[in-house]
C-alpha cells in the first residue's frame, strides 16, 4: 500500500500538471467498490468545478474544487494497495481497472485505476474538510512526537503503525526509521528514552523527506502520476533485506512479525 511518501508524490504530481484545470464532465466505472460517495454526488459536484489545489492528507490524496455559485468541496482519493492516479491525454488508451475519469478541459484526463478494487474515491461534504485521523509526521514538534507514546505497552513498531497516532506512516518507513534510530521494533513505545524518541523524531522526518525527493519505493504496484517508478527502494537499509547483510555492520537483516506486520532490524544496530 502507498506510503506517506508515495502518496505526496502523486499529489505534488497531479497538482503541478493539473491545477487550474476545469473537469468538464466525468466518467464512472460499473463496479461499486471504488466509490466510497454516491456515483451521482460525485458527478454533480465534479462535473463544471475548477481544481484549485490538490495534497496529501495523511495517506489520502485530496483534490479541493471551486464550484460557481456553490461553496468549495473536496474529493478525496485512497489508493488502497494497488490503485493509481494518472494524468493522460486523451488519446492515450485507458488502461484495465480504470474506475474514474476525469476529462478536462484542455483535453487530458485523470484516471483512477486500480485492479484490486481496494482504493476509494470519494466526496466531502461543503461544510466540512477533510481531516486525517492522526498527527502529520512531517511537521509534529518533537515534544508532541513524544507525548503520543507516553505510557503506551505496545511495541513502537505498532505504535508507528497506529494512524491515530500519526497519519501516514506505513511498514517501509516505520523500519527504516527505527534503524536509522537505533531502536529495536518490539521495544515499549512508553519505556524509551526522550534521547531515544528524539532520534526516532529525526530519522522519521529525515526519511521521508528523502523518499519523497527521490518519488517514493516502487517495491510494488506504486508509479506516480505519470506512471514513473520511485527510487527510495534503492536505499532501503533493512526492509525487504531479510538475510542480507547489513550495510552498516554486517550482520544479517532479520525479518519477525509484529502486529501481523513484516518487521526488518538488525541485531547489531539496533538496541
Amino acid at each position: 500500500m502507498p506510503e506517506l511518501p508515495e502518496v505526496e508524490t502523486v499529489a505534488n504530481g497531479v497538482d503541478a500538471r493539473v491545477r487550474g484545470q476545469v473537469i468538464e464532465r466525468v466518467t464512472l466505472g460499473t463496479k461499486p467498490e471504488p466509490l466510497k460517495s454516491p456515483a451521482v454526488l460525485i458527478e454533480e459536484t465534479l462535473t463544471g468545478a475548477r481544481i484549485a489545489k490538490v495534497h496529501r492528507v495523511g495517506k489520502t490524496i485530496v483534490m479541493d474544487v471551486e464550484r460557481a455559485g456553490n461553496l468549495p468541496a473536496q474529493v478525496t482519493i485512497h489508493l488502497g494497495m494497488t490503485g493509481r492516479l494518472l494524468v493522460s491525454h486523451a488519446d492515450v488508451p485507458l488502461p484495465p481497472h480504470t474506475h474514474a475519469v476525469l476529462h478536462l478541459r484542455d483535453g487530458r484526463e485523470i484516471r483512477f485505476v486500480d485492479p484490486r478494487r481496494f482504493g476509494r474515491i470519494g466526496v466531502v461534504a461543503e461544510a466540512e474538510e477533510y481531516a486525517g485521523p492522526g498527527a502529520e509526521p512531517l511537521t509534529i514538534h518533537v515534544k508532541e512526537f513524544g507525548a503520543l507514546f507516553r505510557g503506551r505497552k505496545t511495541p513502537i513498531k505498532s505504535a508507528l503503525l497506529n494512524q491515530s497516532l500519526l497519519h501516514g506512516v506505513g511498514n517501509i518507513y516505520a523500519d527504516e526509521s527505527l534503524f536509522r534510530a537505533g531502536i529495536r521494533p518490539r521495544r515499549h513505545a512508553g519505556r524509551l528514552s526522550r534521547a531515544e524518541l528524539q532520534r526516532l523524531h529525526a530519522s522519521l522526518q529525515d526519511v521521508l523527506q528523502q523518499a519523497i525527493k527521490l518519488g517514493g519505493s516502487s517495491v510494488s504496484d506504486y508509479v506516480d502520476a505519470d506512471g514513473a517508478r520511485g527510487f527510495f527502494q534503492l536505499e532501503h537499509r533493512v526492509y525487504s533485506r531479510t538475510g542480507q547483510a547489513c550495510r552498516d555492520c554486517g550482520s544479517p537483516i532479520r525479518r519477525v512479525v509484529i502486529g501481523g506486520r513484516s518487521t526488518h532490524f538488525c541485531t547489531t544496530c539496533q538496541k
